[in-house]
């Protein structure tokens, strides 16, 4: 049901009630009520304005113009991999919409994607093999790592993780990945790592007609023969800067 809009309601001035008094003096002039003030927060670099100090993030590009038939694998941004099973053209609320029924068989749940929406919502088919390849030699690169507290790192590997886009998840893993000798993940990047890897190896076992645990154990051996050097330590731009040996290092949660 609609929202009735809000009215503003103007506070009577005296004025009016000095009309109906004696005129023994007149009544001073009633000030203009003050309007309400809605002021925008503080601009902060890096920040995007109404985000109460959470880290810019850049806004998901829009998937190219793609034609989905019955049985194809697509990727949905916030959900992963995807089977079309079937497009089919439904009354809702008195309007025909054709709507894309994409099922979810780990989440063992069913989306409808309105076909003329599915560009702008960042419905994909699978990358083909050249990108993902692309994707596993961004891992072969050293952890960039922005020289910020760990929660905004977190809330920007979380949107990698939730944009769909293979080689930016692929980014968080080569952050978060650790080789042996090399300290221990906290709790919560090992929970945003293992978030990442499994929407890597649900696009490899799609792509490779494979089941998931098959392709997370392909990708862990891949991991395994990569030998990185030290992170290198990025400003809010993804320049690399000289590490500061004297700044107080804040630990994962």
């Amino acid at each position: 049901m609609p929202t009735k809009p809000a009215i503003d309601t103007v506070p009577e001035t005296d004025d009016d009630t000095a009309a109906a008094a004696p005129a023994a003096a007149p009544a001073p002039a009633a000030k203009p009520a003050a309007e309400p003030q809605f002021r925008s927060p503080p601009k902060m670099p890096g920040h995007m304005p109404g985000m109460h100090g959470r880290p810019q993030i850049a806004p998901r590009a829009m998937a190219a113009k793609e034609d989905f038939v019955e049985g194809d694998y697509v990727v949905y941004p916030t959900h992963g991999v995807g089977k079309v099973e079937r497009i089919a053209t439904e009354e809702i609320s008195g309007h025909k919409l054709e709507l894309i029924h994409i099922t979810f068989e780990e989440n063992r749940m069913t989306l409808r994607v309105p076909v003329a929406k599915a560009r702008t919502a960042g419905l994909r088919k699978l990358a083909t093999r050249k990108q993902f390849d692309d994707a596993l030699a961004l891992l072969k690169g050293r952890a960039r790592i922005k020289r910020t507290m760990w929660s905004r790192r977190a809330q920007e590997y979380e949107a990698k993780i939730n944009s769909g886009d293979p080689m930016a998840i692929a980014e968080v893993v080569r952050d978060l990945h650790r080789n042996a000798g090399q300290p221990d993940q906290s709790f919560s990047e090992r929970q945003i790592y293992e978030a990442a890897m499994d929407r890597l190896a649900a696009e490899m076992a799609a792509l490779d007609g494979t089941d998931k645990a098959t392709a997370a154990a392909k990708l862990g051996d891949y991991l395994k023969t990569i030998v990185k050097g030290a992170a290198v330590e990025v400003d809010a731009e993804g320049a690399e800067v000289e590490p500061d040996l004297e700044a107080e290092v804040d630990e994962a949660e």
